[in-house]
């Protein structure tokens, strides 16, 4: 075909020449759906980077609670060991300070018996008073206190009966006579006081009936 003929056809034919610009525009809108293929892949990444963060932020709450963990149980460790220190030094050393109120007692005795060989029974007896005010003065310092149950109801709890003895003025099943003294420690028995306990005589009990 000659140029004058390609020329007529093209001229005549004037819509074959639009569909030239019709692909490359369709070539133009693949170009940009490429585009958007890539904004697709990009969502995915940035939410695996947020997943990332949050795990590294939770590691480090937990290494922090870890940690807290740790130095609170070995805190409690230590109050525990501290207070079993104390509870065996209470134990150990618990009548220390009765101990110490006990020496000038020692101290009276020995003293006594240094000049019982010179002394006469007056000087003695002084010694012996001091002493025993000494001793006194110990055990009302704690609180330790004697049982005089003279005239009082026997009390088994209380009392050790060492044996009954008929009285006419006692009433029956009283204390009648103290044989040796009881001692109670903050209320608490230490040492039962034994007695005698009084029974009813036979004429009162025939006057009685």
């Amino acid at each position: 075909m000659s140029r004058e003929s390609r020329t007529h056809f093209q001229t005549d034919h004037p819509q074959e020449l639009e569909i030239e610009p019709g692909e490359g525009g369709g070539q133009t809108a693949g170009g940009g759906g490429g585009g958007g293929e890539s904004a697709s892949a990009a969502a995915p990444e940035a939410q695996i980077e947020a997943l990332r963060r949050q795990l590294a932020t939770a590691e480090q709450n937990a290494q922090a609670q870890r940690e807290l963990y740790l130095r609170s149980a070995a805190e409690l460790e230590n109050v525990r060991k501290r207070a079993q220190r104390d509870i065996e030094q209470a134990h150990r050393y618990a009548i220390e300070g009765f101990a110490s109120e006990l020496l000038p007692v020692r101290d009276s005795l020995e003293l006594g018996l240094a000049s019982g060989a010179t002394a006469d029974a007056k000087t003695l007896l002084e010694g012996k008073e001091a002493t025993l005010k000494l001793l006194q003065r110990a055990f009302d310092k704690f609180d330790i206190r004697q049982i005089d149950p003279i005239g009082q109801p026997f009390d088994p709890n209380r009392h050790e009966a060492m044996l009954m003895q008929e009285s006419g003025s006692a009433a029956p099943n009283s204390v009648l006579q103290v044989v040796q003294s009881g001692y109670e420690l903050n209320g608490r028995l230490l040492r039962p006081a034994r007695v005698i306990v009084a029974k009813s005589s036979a004429g009162r009990s025939d006057g009685s009936a």
